[in-house]
């Protein structure tokens, strides 16, 4: 990367160069997973309504008129706009799919099917195409053509539930969870039927990747169902705390702010317990030596520990916390994360110029996972609608008309399955 920019200086590099991927996707369900393909090397063509685009661009918080999302979740691709609702736009995008890996939509279940652009038409063009498909309940089952989004799946796979306050209404979590969990989910699915494609003893053929996003959200839920089946006992939300993992909570400090600690392992346990003076905790008859028995006495070790932090500030606290190997951090907030060294260090804030913006620089998320021989890395900026439709369209074999017919000037609006 440049060292006034997040911009790669290397045009192809990333593990996943030379794979293209064509991402019908819209909002966050798909659209994140083409993000983490962009962000690894892909070449990750996005198919955009004529003259709307994608709802994420004006989405969110705007800043001179671009949702600020839009320019990380459209970073690293190219745009091209098709009517897919047309046969001149079907035809294209049947023609894209013969040179592409990978093809990422979250549309209802049986969109596709009515383009005449299912995985049953599209795999007999590219028998080596797969096909991620993100919706809200899947490709099968009772629920199938529900529409979905992730707050919606996040409630039905009982993450809501658990969230909040006992006694309280569930609470969601202030970012799209239930979307960011199902796109990397289908990510990690496409990357799995790549290597049942290629590998020496693989498949040597394409396949779906069917993705649910109450399944993604669910796969997280731990032991609840086998708790409920085998123990009769129904998790409950509460707070900021889990119940029987102690001591794992926040703590005010003298100084207005809360600090986390997590504590619940023994030799860990055994450090914070010298590090606020209570070595008693440690005695051979002390009921907190095991995991069970912090657990039971929760209640008393919390308010334990709140009564050492309250008399220290946060920065005091986490700095004896730090030196005696006791996992601690602050509550942070965007402002916190944009000052602090260690996200600076590991190039987790990087500035991307937005072209949408004239190429002034973005702050955003750098790239992870690190990889240390094959990084993935930001290639350029988010597109502007259409900006590389002329280009990509005319080399197709459709293109015997103009590139520019298979764009309806009404433009489109899809039926989104999945957010």
């Amino acid at each position: 990367m440049t060292a006034e920019t997040g911009i790669a200086d290397r045009p192809n590099s990333g593990s996943l160069s030379g794979l293209r991927v064509l991402e019908v996707g819209h909002i966050i369900g798909g659209p994140f997973c083409g993000h983490l393909f962009a962000d690894h090397g892909a070449e990750v063509i996005k198919i955009e309504p004529p003259g709307k685009g994608d709802p994420m661009r004006t989405w969110g918080g705007l800043y001179k008129g671009i949702g600020l999302y839009w320019t990380i979740i459209g970073r690293g691709k190219k745009s091209v706009e098709l009517d897919l609702r047309t046969s001149t736009g079907q035809s294209a995008f049947r023609d894209l799919a013969r040179t592409a890996d990978v093809i990422v939509e979250n549309f209802r279940p049986g969109t596709m099917e009515r383009w005449g652009l299912g995985p049953d038409v599209l795999q007999d063009l590219n028998p080596g195409l797969i096909m991620v498909r993100v919706t809200g309940f899947g490709q099968a089952g009772p629920y199938r053509d529900r529409a979905g989004f992730g707050s919606v799946a996040e409630a039905m796979s009982g993450f809501r539930h658990l969230s909040g306050e006992p006694g309280r209404p569930p609470v969601r979590v202030g970012i799209s969870i239930g979307d960011a969990l199902a796109a990397t989910q289908g990510f990690i699915g496409a990357l799995m039927a790549l290597w049942a494609r290629d590998n020496p003893a693989g498949l040597g053929r394409g396949q779906v990747v069917d993705v649910a996003l109450y399944e993604a959200v669910w796969m997280y839920m731990e032991s609840t169902i086998a708790e409920y089946e085998k123990l009769g006992r129904i998790r409950q939300p509460t707070g900021a705390l889990l119940p029987g993992v102690a001591p794992s909570n926040v703590y005010p400090t003298s100084d207005g702010q809360w600090i986390i600690v997590g504590a619940n392992q023994d030799s860990v346990f055994s450090r914070l317990a010298r590090l606020i003076g209570r070595t008693e905790w440690l005695g051979s008859d002390s009921t907190y030596l095991t995991h069970t028995g912090r657990g039971d006495g929760q209640a008393e070790l919390d308010a334990a520990i709140a009564a050492w932090s309250g008399q220290l500030t946060a920065a005091s606290a986490l700095a004896q916390l730090a030196d005696a190997g006791v996992p601690a951090g602050p509550i942070y907030k965007a402002d916190d994360i944009a000052s602090d060294p260690h996200y600076a260090a590991r190039e987790m804030i990087i500035d991307v110029p937005e072209p949408g913006l004239g190429g002034e620089l973005v702050p955003m998320p750098g790239v992870v996972p690190k990889l240390n021989v094959t990084p993935g890395v930001v290639r350029r900026g988010a597109p502007r609608l259409g900006e590389h439709t002329d280009d990509i369209l005319s080399g197709l074999r459709s293109a015997q008309t103009s590139s520019r017919a298979a764009i309806s000037a009404e433009g489109v609006d899809y039926d989104v399955a999945a957010r």
